[in-house]
């Protein structure tokens, strides 16, 4: 392994004083189009603001830009067009080793004339990232995640530092939006919703410890966070709306980067298909599971986890059939914990279970089939297929208590099937009026064997078994009205249908934002939503004594939620942006526990919870808080972050008692800063950066149901107080970290070397508490420690 690191490292090195140069540029290429009918715009002006003489250019008949020999760093480009706002992308990384593309997307103003001074809007984070979306709403740029400390190049972990979002598992992806349950976010990959895209995540859930979308290979997107526009269905907490981007069609271009996510490899570059055709790929295995591979075996616990991954695009646009493009994205993971290999006097209290044997097999499919064809210069539809399949294996033993033997407890083989189609059409009627409609229908194929291991009977008791189709229908209705510069109305429709039970929903959706003047805006949006259960809730078996079954859960309704949002917006200047939100969520139709209890669907995906047998509509909950921003753009080599949150989150039962969500930590709060210093001089040879970031989080801590410790004791299994469900709550959750890195920029070659410390105060943060029968009583376990990972990254 070290011989590898000396390798890579004396190879780069050796490029760039072969490829040494007193003077290091770079290219900016790429597009710009009408914001909403994604037409080219001739003739727009493109530059680097700030410089004298100005470098920049114009745009061809295709909206095409090529700005050559742009000294690198920090750069911010602008894009302008006559009758449109302007838009800037501000102190982007510029290395040696890959020319950097960009997507322009000018709105277009209601008023028109030479008099009218055009506005510039910022596109690093300052706006929505939808035009349809007017609150709650966040444009992010890739770099943060690549950035941003504790980040970890996860989207999600990124999107953690949001006000309004937590994560509550350190081991774990998962985000927390609102005091809703993880599995109310929908994620979508250029536009069309994709399974759970992390590696060992579980069927209906949406995280996992590390994620399958490889940062390398996407662009600029959006997240989402409550009252989204009507194209979206089935989200009921948030939406990810991802882009891949497009490969280089002017040159070939390669990455390789090892880091604490694995060993990976890419490339892209033009292809022979027409012109501006092109192809990326990215590869990527596990760094612990290569070392696994090599003999050298540590990983989590008893546990190393091997998985690998690829995502590649091909994009191809023709001059009359319109643009095709081709996505895929593919994982597999695979981890065994070998816990009755431990000894009983090595145990430890970590997230990492040590009373049970457990083998997890997981893997993903996806493949997406896109096509674009522009009807006028005012409209364009937009035709989508795509197939998808993700499987889940499990294999839990139990372990003796006395000689920690294992034997048999869960069997699970489960594999979920998407094959999906989506159709809209997007049409400007003028300046002020803009309409898109479209409709999805996706057919779910389940294969679905759950067994659990019945020690009485002597053998496998069926949990789920199903081999069956069904399916998902949603079709929506989106109008702007631009009342004038000022104000724009957002409204739309949204239906979805779900086959199993032909459960419908109508959901009305509708946003305004108000521009008061240079500086401040007010926005107000609303929507209805609603989500389906994981597909395991609705198929759930109860025995009967004669060994047949029924099926009680089936008739269940979607479960549905009012979205209120009321935000404000100043621009302090430039740099500097305070936001602030207030929102309120009335939830409803929420799958409960048949018998009086505690028990509500909206804290699925918890700890330690169990689903009862037999569910009924009609639980209630409801959210409530109040946000703040305070945002430096990153400018002279400097950002600033800090986010907070005030909420609460409550739920009532089927006892008819209200009661904390298992989400209702009360408050979170972000502070984020980082700074990049050049430490070469002016005309060397290389230019060398510095960089350091620091994060810090303070939050509520988790909550938790009281344990029966007599109960337990007698029962040899955690026993929790049903009626006393969420009442108690951990010490506050406290965790900084940091990242220093170290990139140089030869002629041609870029390289960067990393190193990141999370948890740097060692904090024991407690994630929950269950009864240990290995040692008789109660303990708790506790999250992540602190954890140091290096990563280096070569561009050329």
């Amino acid at each position: 392994m070290k011989r590898l690191m000396f390798i890579l490292f004396v190879l780069g090195f050796h490029l760039l004083k072969t490829n040494a140069s007193q003077d290091i540029y770079q290219t900016v290429r790429g597009q710009v189009f009408d914001k909403l009918t994604q037409t080219p715009l001739i003739g727009a002006n493109v530059f680097i603001p700030g410089t004298d003489p100005i470098i920049g250019t114009i745009t061809d008949t295709d909206g095409n830009f090529v700005i050559s020999q742009v000294p690198i760093g920090r750069v911010s480009i602008t894009a302008t067009y006559v009758g449109y706002n302007s838009q800037t992308f501000s102190n982007i990384i510029l290395n040696s080793g890959k020319e950097l593309i960009l997507k322009f997307d000018l709105d277009e103003r209601v008023v028109k004339g030479e008099e009218i001074t055009i506005k510039a809007s910022r596109s690093d984070k300052s706006g929505t990232g939808n035009s349809l979306a007017a609150v709650s709403s966040r444009y992010f740029t890739i770099e943060e995640s690549m950035r941003y400390a504790g980040a970890r190049n996860d989207i999600s972990r990124m999107a953690a530092n949001y006000a309004g979002v937590s994560t509550p598992n350190d081991a774990k992806n998962d985000i927390v939006i609102r005091g809703n349950s993880p599995t109310g976010l929908l994620w979508r990959l250029d536009g069309i919703e994709i399974p759970n895209p992390n590696h060992f995540g579980f069927l209906g859930s949406t995280g996992g410890p590390v994620s399958m979308l490889n940062n390398n290979v996407l662009m600029n997107s959006v997240f989402m966070t409550a009252a989204f526009p009507a194209e979206y269905s089935n989200a009921f907490s948030g939406v990810f709306d991802l882009k891949m981007r497009n490969g280089n069609a002017s040159k070939n271009e390669f990455l390789g980067q090892l880091g604490f996510n694995g060993f990976e490899g890419g490339a892209e570059g033009p292809l022979p298909f027409g012109k501006n055709s092109s192809y990326l790929v990215n590869y990527r295995y596990s760094t612990l599971g290569l070392m696994h591979d090599l003999g050298v075996n540590f990983g989590t616990g008893v546990a190393v986890p091997e998985y690998q991954d690829l995502t590649f695009k091909i994009n191809v646009p023709t001059a009359k059939a319109g643009k095709f493009s081709i996505t895929g994205l593919g994982g597999k993971s695979y981890i065994n914990f070998n816990n009755s290999g431990i000894d009983s006097t090595e145990l430890t209290q970590d997230l990492y279970t040590q009373n049970q044997d457990i083998v997890n097999t997981n893997s993903l499919g996806a493949i997406i089939l896109n096509h674009t064809y522009a009807l006028s210069e005012k409209g364009y539809t937009n035709f989508t297929l795509s197939a998808n399949t993700s499987y889940n294996e499990g294999i839990v033993d139990s372990l003796s208590v006395t000689d920690r033997s294992p034997f048999p407890w869960v069997r699970n083989y489960l594999r979920e099937s998407n094959y999906i189609a989506r159709f809209s059409v997007s049409q400007k009627l003028s300046t002020q009026h803009f309409v898109k409609l479209g409709a999805e229908y996706k057919i779910i194929e389940l294969n679905l064997l759950d067994t659990m291991y019945n020690a009485p009977l002597g053998r496998f008791i069926t949990v789920l078994d199903e081999k069956a189709n069904t399916g998902q229908f949603s079709s929506f209705v989106e109008w702007q009205y631009k009342v004038n510069d000022n104000i724009t109305l957002n409204t739309g429709l949204n239906y979805q249908l779900f086959t199993l039970n032909n459960t419908s929903s109508l959901e009305p959706r509708a946003n305004i934002s108000w521009t008061l003047d240079d500086y401040s805006s007010l926005s107000f949006g609303y929507g209805l939503h609603s989500k389906t259960y994981p597909i395991q809730v609705y198929l759930a078996r109860v025995h009967k004594p004669d060994d047949s079954y029924d099926q009680p859960n089936m008739d269940l309704k979607l479960q549905k939620s009012h979205h209120f949002v009321l935000g404000y917006n100043r621009n302090i200047n430039k740099n500097w942006r305070l936001k602030a939100e207030s929102y309120y969520q009335d939830v409803f139709n929420v799958a409960v526990d048949k018998n009086p209890s505690s028990f509500s669907l909206v804290n699925y995906n918890f700890n330690n919870s169990v689903i009862p047998d037999t569910l009924k509509d009609g639980g209630i909950a409801r959210n409530m808080g109040i946000e703040l921003t305070l945002e430096r753009f990153l400018s002279d080599g400097y950002y600033f972050l800090f986010t907070g949150s005030l909420y609460d989150s409550k739920y009532k039962g089927s006892d008819n008692k209200w009661y904390s969500t298992a989400f209702n930590g009360g408050y979170v709060v972000n502070l984020l800063t980082g700074k990049d210093i050049k430490i070469s001089k002016s005309g060397a040879s290389k230019a060398k950066w510095l960089t350091a970031d620091l994060k810090v989080t303070v939050a509520g801590g988790q909550r938790y149901t009281p344990i029966d410790r007599e109960l337990s004791l007698l029962n040899k299994q955690t026993e929790y107080i049903d009626n006393l469900a969420f009442t108690k709550k951990f010490a506050d959750y406290f965790r900084m970290d940091l990242r220093v890195a170290y990139r140089i920029d030869g002629k041609r070659i870029s390289q960067e070397t990393g190193i990141e410390i999370q948890n740097l105060s060692n904090h024991k943060n407690p994630y929950y508490s269950y009864y240990n029968p290995m040692v008789g009583d109660l303990q708790t376990v506790y999250q992540i420690g602190i954890y140091p990972m290096m990563q280096y990254r070569i561009v050329f």
